[in-house]
């Protein structure tokens, strides 16, 4: 091999280590890439910017803009109202799915997740059924509803683009979907069936009522007027009054650790744990006020409306084991932490200096404008909003309508999909769905970053001949057992490295490989370049390997095991369906 390939073959493994590691940002690592390419002179410039003005980074693109026009204008309010009538736990399970698993081939599956999450957990509250009996089903479904259309996933529309450039024709909307409905159907049916019975068996039926209700811990500073001064903790029996228990007495500087003994004084601040609403039941009666709050005050935009947000401490973000103090959601975010809930554990230090776990829930107030920037930056993922204000709902029909078009005049081939999903963004503009500041706001631009950065490794890999060169060692270790056998390794390396670095990354290295095997075999590449799109777009088997399965990691308790147990299996049933029924779809004979 040439210098050029080692040292692609160096940046990949470096790359996979980093993004395994998640210690830089995943857009981070692929403009690092970029910038390593470009500066050996293994990419030109031209080669090295063209991920940006790829199609793929386009529709992706537009493809946020619109699913923020229908989530934004409550389009999927009706169905969320309809699943919060459901009462018995298998009812609940099967119809998320399906509603999941339908909406994801059109609606992008991380927004879905994230606007079905609260709805399920309270769901899960009133009906005693524990969360983790249906997020990781939830999670699953939105992968395998989208994989069965082009728009469905961003990985789809990365492999139709490097199939392109590689020569091969261009994927229609629904081209995916005859395979794709099978295996979905397959898919929940095994997860109502027998996955059931692997995801795991307790029934924390009060992790649910704390996700959906608040059992947090919180500071409150005596006021002036209030008539718990001169009384002591155990005298004024809080507990049994207001359902709230005092954890600490913070006195100055001084932490009082036997709190039931003291007498109160002005500006004491109690560490008081309790149920969100009794909390306030009781500041309120005993006039106390919370101190997080007092300490923001004169920090509000004039003009700017205040609300209450609970969001969940996700695996992965750098907020995992720094304190409230370093964070400082206030100058990041113009947000105050008020209150924390940690699940198996109560918090018993000052909120400032409580370092913050995966699975954390922090209530937090802040201005209505910071919203956007806190749901798209933080690492949080929001469960609730209190007082948050949508657009009309009398938009959500036209949103919706706008979205069915968008489909229909790519899927019929009126206009390239790229044209069709900007018109429908324009179209959207114009009849007032969003406005482009919230657009912009909505974006996830790490996302995009990532496959225009991303898309020119591919370049890299045909231009060096490593993708040449990897193709050779894997004919060698393949022997001559016929495409199918290489069919079978192409899916289960790229499952592989998708739960390894994720999907996209998976797919840009993949697509090239798989091509050149297909051309090696003197076969229709087209069933290689399926294989790696099925197999990158349903990540199953880690919590880390697909955004939705991090997005229900904390939320319903899970362990990485519980991913593995379930995951596993259905990947490999996924992958003898997809060995079966692919080459009959896409015949290996040109």
């Amino acid at each position: 091999m040439t210098w050029q390939a080692w040292a692609v073959a160096a940046i990949i493994i470096g790359s996979m280590a980093l993004f395994v590691s998640e210690k830089l940002r995943y857009d981070v690592v692929g403009l690092l890439v970029l910038v390593i390419l470009m500066v050996l002179g293994i990419l030109t410039p031209a080669e090295g910017l063209s991920g940006f003005s790829n199609e793929a980074t386009v529709v992706v693109a537009a493809m946020f803009a619109l699913n923020a026009g229908v989530v934004g204008t409550g389009g999927l309010d009706p169905l969320i109202r309809a699943l919060s009538r459901i009462r018995r736990p298998w009812l609940l399970t099967l119809s998320i799915m399906l509603v999941v698993c339908v909406l994801g081939a059109f609606v992008k599956n991380t927004a879905l997740v994230a606007t079905f999450l609260p709805v399920t957990l309270s769901v899960c509250a009133r009906s005693k059924t524990s969360p983790a009996r249906v997020l990781i089903p939830m999670s699953y479904a939105a992968q395998m509803g989208g994989v069965c259309t082009l728009l469905g996933t961003s990985s789809n529309l990365l492999t139709n683009s490097l199939a392109i450039q590689h020569g091969l024709p261009a994927f229609g909307v629904f081209d995916f979907t005859r395979l794709g409905a099978i295996l979905a159907v397959v898919g929940i049916a095994y997860l109502m069936f027998i996955g059931r019975w692997l995801l795991p068996r307790h029934i924390d039926t009060e992790f649910a009522e704390t996700y959906a209700l608040g059992k947090f811990v919180t500071e409150l500073r005596v006021l002036a007027d209030s008539p718990l001064i001169g009384q002591s903790v155990g005298d004024a029996k809080l507990g049994e009054k207001y359902g709230v228990y005092v954890l600490e007495l913070l006195r100055g500087e001084e932490h009082l650790w036997a709190p039931r003994e003291q007498k109160l004084q002005e500006g004491d601040v109690l560490l008081t744990r309790g149920d969100w609403q009794r909390l306030e039941d009781f500041k309120r009666e005993v006039r106390l006020e919370i101190a997080p709050m007092l300490a923001m005050a004169g920090h509000t935009q004039a003009g700017d409306r205040r609300i209450l947000v609970e969001a969940v401490v996700a695996p992965g973000t750098r907020l995992v084991g720094q304190s409230v103090e370093e964070i400082d959601f206030r100058w990041n975010y113009n947000a105050g932490v008020l209150a924390v809930q940690r699940r198996n554990q109560i918090v018993r230090e000052q909120l400032k200096n409580a370092r913050l776990d995966v699975g954390d829930i922090l209530l937090l107030m802040l201005d209505e404008s910071a919203l956007n920037h806190l749901r798209r930056e933080s690492g949080l993922v929001i469960l609730s909003e209190r007082g948050d204000t949508r657009e009309s709902r009398r938009k959500a029909p036209v949103a919706i309508a706008i979205l069915i078009g968008v489909v229909a005049i790519a899927g019929f081939g009126l206009l390239p999909i790229v044209v069709s999903a900007l018109v429908g963004c324009a179209a959207m503009a114009l009849t007032g769905c969003f406005n482009f500041e919230e657009v912009y706001e909505a974006m996830d631009w790490k996302i995009i970053v990532l496959l225009g950065a991303i898309l020119p490794l591919g370049i890299a890999l045909d231009k060096t001949g490593l993708a040449q060169h990897i193709v050779d060692g894997g004919m060698r270790l393949a022997g001559d057992h016929g495409p199918l056998a290489v069919l079978v390794m192409v899916y289960l390396l790229t499952a592989l490295l998708t739960e390894m670095m994720g999907h996209n990354p998976s797919v840009v290295l993949m697509v090239p490989i798989a091509i050149s095997v297909a051309h090696s075999l003197h076969v229709n590449p087209v069933p290689f370049v399926i294989t790696v799109a099925f197999a990158a777009a349903t990540s199953f088997a880690t919590p880390v390997g697909y955004p939705t399965n991090t997005m229900v990691y904390g939320a319903g308790g899970y362990k990485f095991t519980d991913f593995m147990k379930v995951g596993i299996p259905l990947i490999l049933l996924f992958c003898a369906l997809s060995m079966l029924l692919i080459p009959r779809f896409w015949p290996f004979a040109s």
